[in-house]
């Protein structure tokens, strides 16, 4: 008999809703966790942008009240430094109530710490997959965990592990040539619930409402982001302004100030025998439009909807694994084109670049039905 029927290696926010998603439907389940108690996360700087779709999702898991409060995100403004077009994106426009919601990731991840460690599902912490073993056709993935003094067979093995699971480093990488900043920010005009999302030569400048203030994710060249970090709060917020412009008035304060690495991450095999993969550890996207974690997010819904309405003899399979597979092709493979899409276009400074930048802004800004479109799309991805 087999130890478990799904083992989850992961317990962020993939990992943490695969399991919450799977809490009353009566399977085996065991949820790994190098890092107990979510430790690394509070010093985690950066925000996420949750989608109205990510909201429903994390509603039905039951743990959207305990997100409280959360900044929502009413309009979006959409335009490039130093060129022409804009487009405004309006929650009231396509019957949403926020196009998006903004939350420290520490306090997300925090949350799925806390609830997977209640006791309604076996938590290993301090425990991660150094090799994982099935054959084709085998009624189990047997796993040895870290230091080999321990081996789990499972039914499936599901890696949200953000991609650092031993053996799946089959990878299509694209290096940006750049590193986002991320701080909290205030200014003297209030933010009344605007996103900003403004294309520089660099690359993308997002300011989003968080509380009172704003959460910035800057992405620059590595080397700027760097002296970004190390200058001054006075230097910073100059720099900051000339960026972005009077908008929002003056910059007067920036605090935790952070930076982190981009590039765009896809495994080339989604599913191995009696594994699969989700999150990050399936596809790492640039920040551009706030589409990784929701993406990742939706990955775990739908492997829970395939897991509750399958046989348990069923469950990890080459038919379970390529019926998932197939579920999530059309909204995978459009996140990640959506996402590469926009920091291709909407990065460098030449001029023929630009005015193809504010054409298809202006479009945009005229044509409801597209614009419509797009706002369904990054809300509920391929579905909506």
């Amino acid at each position: 008999m087999i130890d478990y029927d799904v083992l989850v290696a992961g317990g962020g926010p993939a990992g943490g809703a695969l399991a919450l998603a799977l809490r009353a439907s009566g399977l085996r389940l065991a949820v790994l966790e190098a890092r107990p108690g979510g430790r690394g996360a509070a010093e985690d700087p950066r925000p996420l942008a949750l989608s109205h779709g990510t909201r429903l999702i994390l509603d039905r898991l039951g743990v959207w009240g305990a997100l409280e409060p959360v900044t929502p995100i009413a309009r979006i403004h959409v335009s490039q430094r130093g060129g022409f077009g804009r487009v405004e994106l309006d929650a009231s426009a396509v019957r949403l109530p926020a196009l998006g919601y903004v939350v420290d990731y520490a306090r997300l991840a925090g949350l799925f710490a806390q609830l997977l460690q209640e006791g309604w599902c076996d938590y290993l912490p301090h425990a991660s997959v150094i090799r994982s073993s099935a054959e084709a056709g085998a009624a189990a993935v047997e796993v040895r965990l870290e230091h080999g003094t321990r081996r789990i067979t499972a039914g499936l093995l599901v890696v949200a592990d953000g991609g650092t699971h031993a053996g799946w480093d089959d990878a299509r990488t694209v290096d940006y040539g750049q590193a986002a900043v991320t701080a909290r920010v205030a200014a003297t005009v209030p933010h009344a619930h605007v996103a900003y999302e403004c294309f520089t030569e660099d690359g993308p400048l997002a300011l989003l409402p968080s509380g009172d203030r704003l959460a910035l994710v800057w992405a620059t060249t590595p080397e700027r982001a760097q002296r970004l970090c190390a200058a001054p709060e006075a230097v910073f917020l100059a720099e900051l302004q000339r960026a972005f412009g009077g908008r929002l008035g003056r910059f007067i304060a920036a605090e935790r100030r952070g930076i982190f690495q981009l590039g765009l991450r896809v495994a080339r095999q989604l599913t191995a025998p009696r594994a699969v993969r989700i999150g990050n550890a399936a596809q790492t996207l640039h920040p551009v439009a706030g589409q990784g974690l929701n993406l990742g997010l939706r990955d775990a819904w739908e492997l829970a909807t395939e897991l509750r309405r399958s046989p348990r003899e069923q469950i990890g399979t080459p038919e379970f694994l390529a019926r998932y597979a197939k579920r999530r092709r059309l909204d995978r493979e459009g996140g990640i084109w959506f996402t590469h899409g926009l920091v291709r276009i909407f990065s460098g400074g030449l001029g023929p670049l630009r005015l193809a930048r504010g054409l298809g802004l202006t479009a945009l800004s005229v044509l409801p039905p597209a614009r419509d479109f797009l706002v369904r799309r990054m809300t509920f991805g391929a579905r909506g």
